[in-house]
């Protein structure tokens, strides 16, 4: 019978500390390797790592950044929901690999229907509420998108569930909208301006993030044309929005002028082939660019 070699770790690659401040180097994102620790046999302890994190003033700890010395900064503390985006979004672009998508979408229907619900004192909207509904809807049309990578299977999901995203101060959050594909445009845009608003207020629940099944990122009104957004994992797309904006277009054989919008789909190919992800934009421009034929849409207009 053979015996298999088993190396003994060497002692200096130990790093003996309390359960509490490991806790708080995983939070912090630091390493125990980058610590002294000052309790019996050299164990790391809470005041450890409180002192690491206090040694400069600024939150940046006396440790090895690897970075040369430089011009003069200042040093902004990162958060916990900085550091748990950073690394969200460093493993999907390492792990998910990414393929874009883009489309032109007219959006001169929406734009009418939009100025007449409001002019016959219907709710206020926003393009993005349209925006969000038609993706909804296109995603329960082209179900393939609304779908997650596992190593034992694909998860298409039963629910279509639209993460929006929202930018804050100090970082990003992407509160869910469930069941988007059942609600009136009406319905959308209340859940959005409350979503947003709890959200900059920082009121939001424990779980009102979780369960996206898709995500919508709209950055149309800093005048942005176009653009690629990283997949929120577990998620299988993302929607990248620009602005609505009025464009020279061919129509019939002749110049005009229409309000066209740019939107890119970034899709996960271990859960979305390219045909899927096209026949899912088609579906959606489709969507938005025939505002009137939806009756969820019509419904909207006559909303309390």
């Amino acid at each position: 019978m053979a015996h298999q070699a088993v190396t003994a770790t060497p002692a200096a690659a130990r790093h003996f500390a309390s359960p509490l401040a490991r806790a708080m180097v995983l939070r912090e994102g630091l390493e125990l390797a980058d610590l002294t620790g000052s309790g019996p046999h050299g164990r790391i302890i809470k005041s450890d790592v409180v002192a690491a994190l206090g040694s400069t003033g600024a939150g940046t700890a006396a440790l090895s950044t690897g970075l040369p010395d430089g011009p003069a900064f200042d040093a902004i503390p990162n958060g916990i929901g900085r550091k748990l985006l950073a690394r969200r979004l460093t493993d999907s672009k390492q792990q998910a690999p990414h393929f874009y998508v883009r489309m032109d979408c007219n959006v001169d229907a929406v734009v009418q229907l939009r100025a007449l619900g409001q002019g016959a004192g219907g709710p206020k909207l926003s393009i993005n509420d349209f925006i969000i509904q038609a993706a909804a809807q296109a995603l329960r049309a082209v179900p393939g998108v609304n779908a997650s990578f596992t190593p034992a299977a694909i998860r298409r999901y039963r629910s279509v569930n639209i993460a929006v995203a929202v930018a804050l101060d100090d970082g990003l959050l992407t509160p869910v909208i469930e069941n988007a594909d059942t609600m009136s445009v009406a319905e959308i845009a209340l859940a959005v301006k409350d979503l947003s608003e709890r959200a900059r207020a920082g009121t939001l629940g424990p779980g009102a993030c979780s369960g996206g099944t898709f995500s919508v990122s709209n950055l149309g009104a800093y005048g942005v044309r176009e653009f690629a957004a990283v997949i929120n994992p577990p998620q299988g797309a993302i929607l990248a929005v620009g602005a609505a904006e009025l464009r020279a277009v061919v129509r019939n054989g002749q110049l005009a002028v229409a309000t066209m919008m740019t939107v890119t789909l970034s899709a996960d190919h271990r859960v979305i082939d390219g045909a899927v992800a096209a026949q899912w934009l088609a579906a959606f421009r489709q969507l938005l660019e025939n505002p009137q034929a939806n009756d969820v849409w019509k419904s909207s207009l006559h909303a309390p």
